[in-house]
């Protein structure tokens, strides 16, 4: 049975995030985006409506509200490695308008949807970048990683483009512990949290590292 506007925006709300009718909006047609556009750039594997809205809208949008409680819901910069479909990156860019999103990726097709649902869903605060990570040049607050690479390289890969005092944030499965403990030496997990996402049945947790005070 599809998931009803109503449940949709109680799930929402279980996962802290209270939006205007406009941004959930945004989310609902996102999320027919990424189905449409899947058939031709195979950017999930998921096909129905309701598990794409579980599994990666609500999944992403659990990361917005310890989001906004670390950059105090300032105006951030913030990159989505390895971006795929816009995961977490659309999300945060509808939830979160004072935040600039910069979603990068190394496959063209999948930067080119981020631009198709920046300008489809008018979001002026997001970017689609077809590059690698690497090859940046700019530095942002926060760097993003949903289902990039582990942690050790996500955090070398990326760590040129973080900003002075910026930070990262990792969605993760179960607490990865190996990854954790194979971490450069300058870099460090300074905060877990716990994520309940309703309907998704599996654990999650957010990581978050700096670079580790000299």
């Amino acid at each position: 049975m599809a998931q009803s506007e109503d449940g949709f925006r109680s799930s929402l709300a279980s996962v802290q995030l209270t939006l205007s009718d406009a941004q959930v909006g945004q989310l609902l047609k996102f999320g027919e985006l990424l189905q449409k556009w899947t058939r031709v750039y195979n950017l999930t594997a998921l096909r129905a409506p309701d598990e794409i809205r579980t599994h990666h809208i609500l999944d992403s949008a659990a990361a917005v509200a310890p989001l906004r409680r670390m950059t105090r819901a300032q105006p951030s910069h913030l990159l989505d490695v390895g971006s795929g479909g816009g995961l977490p990156g659309v999300v945060i860019a509808i939830a979160c308008p004072e935040i600039r999103v910069d979603c990068v990726d190394a496959v063209a097709k999948k930067a080119a949807f981020i631009r198709q649902v920046a300008g489809t869903l008018r979001l002026p605060n997001l970017r689609g970048i077809h590059s690698r990570v690497e090859q940046l040049e700019g530095k942002y607050d926060v760097i993003s990683s949903r289902a990039f690479a582990s942690l050790p390289d996500f955090a070398r890969l990326s760590s040129t483009a973080l900003a002075d005092e910026g930070v990262w944030m990792a969605m993760k499965g179960k607490f990865p512990a190996e990854e954790v403990a194979d971490l450069p030496s300058d870099v460090e997990v300074f905060h877990v949290e716990q994520l309940e996402v309703p309907g998704l049945g599996a654990e999650r947790c957010l990581l978050w590292l700096r670079r580790r005070p000299v």
